[in-house]
């Protein structure tokens, strides 16, 4: 058998074996080991997902004031409109329930699992697996639901069980009750629409600037102030001149992209228009430029 003549007949078999597999369409591939370890990051309640390592949480005191306090609070009760951490025991038959990590969350594989994908704001996913074992363990502290000396890891992560957790119950309703229709479905085209939902277009839900502050300063104010009185993520602090001058020799119009469209590189790290997806093109160049004049 020649060897152009064999070749066919693997291509072939290794097609028909591609083509047995449910749900394939004659084009992809099967994901790697590594590719899907890549995406497989979540942490289940029972613990099933959690790394090796662990952290005490007078190691997460002090990370959680570097890395956290910024927005939360030192002590958890949260900076502005950011969300609380502590706090609101009692609370959740109010008529403004507080929900925190104590008060309202039913696992602690839900805090877990947030830090490590999503925290701090600025740089997610830049903690160390034991880093997210710290800064959990302290905000468990912060809700009084370990002792000083505790420390956190695969085996003690069993052994936590957040107050609320058992006033959460399965909703053992069915996704839909309806029959499936297989055969004999109804045209589309004969549906009569009685209503339709009026959206209100993506130029009205934008962020609103004050009217009464110069829209500079307001923007500045709702949604720059986090980073830039800091310097968190690498933000040049507003009002270091030295520092203003040296990164708009470039140009302020190098500056004024960068924040709507994003920075990451050796001078830090700053998400699309700073993570307020909502904000107009003019009002960050309007931030930018009143974060220039206050820096001169």
């Amino acid at each position: 058998m020649s060897r152009l003549l064999s070749a066919l007949l693997l291509s072939c078999l290794a097609a028909s074996a591609l083509a047995e597999r449910a749900g394939y369409y004659g084009y992809g591939k099967p994901a790697m080991p590594e590719e899907i370890a890549g995406w497989d990051i979540d942490v289940r309640p029972d613990g099933e997902g959690l790394p090796e390592g662990g952290g005490s949480v007078e190691d997460g005191e002090s990370l959680y004031e570097e890395k956290c306090a910024e927005c939360h609070g030192s002590f958890g009760e949260a900076v502005g409109r950011y969300p609380a951490l502590a706090g609101g025991e009692g609370s959740l038959t109010d008529d403004r329930p507080h929900r925190t990590v104590g008060s309202y969350w039913p696992y602690v594989s839900t805090l877990w699992d947030y830090i490590h994908r999503a925290m701090p704001y600025t740089q997610p996913e830049s903690l160390t697996d034991d880093e997210v074992y710290a800064i959990t363990a302290y905000v468990l502290y912060l809700n009084e639901v370990v002792e000083d000396d505790f420390v956190l890891d695969r085996e003690t992560f069993k052994d936590v069980v957040l107050p609320n957790a058992g006033n959460f119950i399965r909703d053992a309703r069915p996704d839909t009750a309806n029959t499936r229709c297989m055969k004999n479905c109804k045209n589309p085209a004969s549906i009569e629409i009685t209503s339709i939902v009026e959206t209100k277009p993506a130029e009205e839900t934008r962020i609103e600037v004050a009217s009464a502050a110069p829209v500079g300063k307001a923007t500045y104010d709702q949604a720059c102030a986090m980073c830039h009185v800091s310097g968190l993520g690498g933000a040049p602090v507003l009002g270091d001149a030295a520092v203003w001058t040296a990164r708009s020799a470039r140009g302020t119009s190098v500056l004024i992209a960068n924040a709507i469209s994003g920075y990451q590189g050796e001078q830090g790290y700053m998400p699309p228009k700073g993570g307020f997806a909502a904000l107009t093109d003019e009002a960050v160049e309007a931030a930018v430029e009143y974060m220039l004049e206050m820096s001169q």
